[in-house]
């Protein structure tokens, strides 16, 4: 078992702490806050060790997970990786892609290993499908919450948007060649709503938009491709391909078939893959932890994420 240690015990950081209690993976050494009454409050409730300093905490374990604002996210890690402890670090990896990058340096230098927590890959809805995606040329991407004031202090962007921005990094392979953005801030003195248009070498577009003051939630891709169609509902945790193969010789009367302009036939089949329930938090945590014991790479690398808040960065200088 590795032995972990939490650095903020919020309200992600709470979750963090009781999973990787669970988890036979890990160790939970115990956590640090800087708010003294959060901390007394937290080791009080649930019976976790807290820590007096950072420091402290780091010396005492082999595996960080960084669960603080992001502003910290780059001195928390950074302290981390140069006692050679290997870090889990929340989503966006750091403010900055040039931290971003000197944290992939530094983990290079000091041969540890760092995971992103972007989350929606262990979502079971994705993970049921994405085998199937292969080379989708259009994506729709609608990530849209009820306003919270907690993650505000960010641009939407940085808050949701870049959840999708990974996954669709993730299943297109190629190059991004341009950008489209706008963005609007109504509550909060960064964009609340927006827009982005990922245009990528290999002709595929990807259309985004993230909004945090919504009437209702919705976690939505599709994914278009050739004779294939995937939807994936990341809140209601439900998939759906939708695949159009030549029409055979003897189809079902109940067949559904379509006939374009030049008379080619084509027959239109629904699944609905098997989603197997998880947490998804519980799985990426563990998953680090198969890496760092196989000395493998990470699911969603020190490097994954880096480029997801590079190209989230592209977004945000377009407004």
């Amino acid at each position: 078992m590795l032995k972990v240690g939490v650095l903020g015990a919020g309200h992600l950081g709470k979750i963090h702490l009781r999973l990787l209690q669970q988890s036979d993976k890990y160790k939970l050494v115990g956590f640090y806050d800087p708010s003294k009454e959060n901390a007394k409050n937290v080791a009080k409730e649930f019976g976790y060790k807290s820590f007096d300093t950072i420091d402290a905490l780091i010396d005492a374990v082999e595996v960080v997970d960084i669960v603080t604002p992001t502003l910290s996210h780059f001195d928390c890690a950074k302290s981390a990786i140069e006692k050679g402890k290997h870090i889990f670090i929340e989503k966006p990896i750091t403010k900055t892609v040039l931290e971003a990058e000197t944290l992939r340096t530094l983990a290079k230098e000091y041969k540890v290993k760092g995971q992103v927590g972007h989350v929606e890959r262990f979502n079971p809805a994705f993970t049921a499908v994405k085998n199937r995606i292969e080379n989708p040329m259009f994506i729709e991407c609608h990530r849209l919450a009820e306003f919270n004031p907690r993650g505000t202090d960010v641009p939407v962007v940085l808050d949701l948007m870049i959840h999708d921005i990974d996954i669709i990094l993730s299943v297109v392979n190629s190059e991004v060649k341009n950008i489209h953005a706008s963005g609007v801030s109504v509550i909060s003195e960064t964009p609340d709503i927006a827009n982005a248009r990922i245009e990528f070498e290999n002709g595929c577009v990807a259309n985004l938009t993230a909004s945090r003051i919504s009437m209702k939630n919705m976690r939505k891709t599709r994914f278009f491709q050739k004779d294939a169609y995937i939807s994936v509902n990341f809140l209601s945790k439900e998939s759906e391909v939708v695949k159009m193969k030549d029409v055979p010789e003897n189809p079902d009367e109940f067949a559904m078939i379509l006939q374009n302009a030049e008379g080619v036939k084509k027959q239109i089949y629904f699944e609905n893959p098997d989603i197997e329930n998880n947490n998804a938090i519980l799985d990426e945590l563990e998953t680090f932890a198969d890496a760092i014991n196989n000395d493998t790479t990470p699911i969603v690398s020190l490097g994954n994420g880096t480029e997801a808040l590079r190209v989230a960065q592209m977004i945000i200088d377009c407004f």
